[in-house]
């Protein structure tokens, strides 16, 4: 945890109340209590996603709305999957398919309704398509797919999981499972869109038992705690999901994202806007 992120939550604070449509006479109360359970933050031991999520669990008690992101999900899952077949056929015809897929999904990672975040998602697909990566331990990951006879992917956004889907595909492999969030938080991923934008066809889905926007290892429920322990390899989508696995020494764990924060592009050895691909280091 920096203060930087502290002070990203803050500035965030009253477009989340605006997602919840909180009464107006009800927000400083609510902003009270948030403000109030912030002191009590220990910077070295918390994780940003745990913050955000403890932060959405006190709104949630000024609001009847579970799934304040509902539309923003369903429309960015719809928009990509209207773009399947395209996108598939640019990955058939590439000269590098795995690539190919590799940078599509990587590029879904721009689709976040974090509390300052904006995206252009044309943008981002046609530049990672010409970009370097900024880490690429991408053959290397390519060689512990085809070596690896369990993975764990683990997902992140809306929008975004319609591209693993097609990396999934691209891939091939016949045991992967597919993780998702526990409850719905922010505009991440449950078995619900999962199931919706056809995950099922390439992977087993599993939600991690937990309703952070992140993979807390000390929140997840036993059945997630067990795969993860067990499988061969572990595919981390996402910034929020590094930021939960950021301090662990599995080299099992490859990281796939966009750098959206200059935070984290300090913590991985990248610059906000760079893509990377990152094998953790033991």
């Amino acid at each position: 945890m920096n203060y930087k992120c502290l002070l990203c939550q803050i500035n965030g604070l009253e477009r989340r109340m605006d997602k919840f449509d909180i009464a107006a006479e009800n927000r400083n109360q609510a902003v009270g209590e948030v403000t109030k359970n912030l002191n009590d933050i220990d910077f070295e031991k918390s994780y940003s996603p745990e913050i955000t999520r403890n932060i959405l669990a006190q709104l949630k008690e000024y609001s009847t709305i579970t799934d304040p992101y509902k539309k923003e999900k369903d429309e960015s899952n719809f928009q990509l999957l209207q773009r399947y077949d395209e996108f598939q056929q640019r990955i058939k015809t590439s000269a590098n398919p795995f690539d190919t897929a590799l940078r599509l999904a990587i590029a879904g990672n721009i689709i976040d309704f974090g509390p300052t975040h904006q995206f252009d998602v044309n943008g981002t697909i046609e530049k990672v398509l010409s970009s370097d990566f900024a880490i690429d331990d991408s053959k290397r990951l390519q060689a512990e797919i085809e070596n690896a006879k369990t993975i764990l992917y683990l997902g992140d956004n809306c929008g975004e999981i319609v591209l693993d889907k097609l990396f999934l595909e691209t891939i091939n492999h016949p045991n992967v499972w597919f993780a998702v969030r526990g409850a719905p938080v922010l505009n991440d991923a449950t078995e619900k869109e999962a199931k919706e934008v056809g995950i099922q066809m390439f992977a087993k889905i599993i939600n991690n038992g937990d309703d952070a926007p992140s993979t807390l290892l000390h929140r997840v429920s036993d059945e997630f705690r067990e795969i993860y322990n067990s499988v061969d390899l572990i595919i981390s989508k996402g910034m929020g999901n590094y930021e939960g696995l950021m301090n662990e020494t599995d080299p099992r764990l490859f990281y796939l994202l966009m750098i959206k924060c200059p935070v984290i592009g300090e913590k991985i050895g990248a610059k906000e806007g760079d893509f990377v691909v990152k094998q953790n280091s033991n």
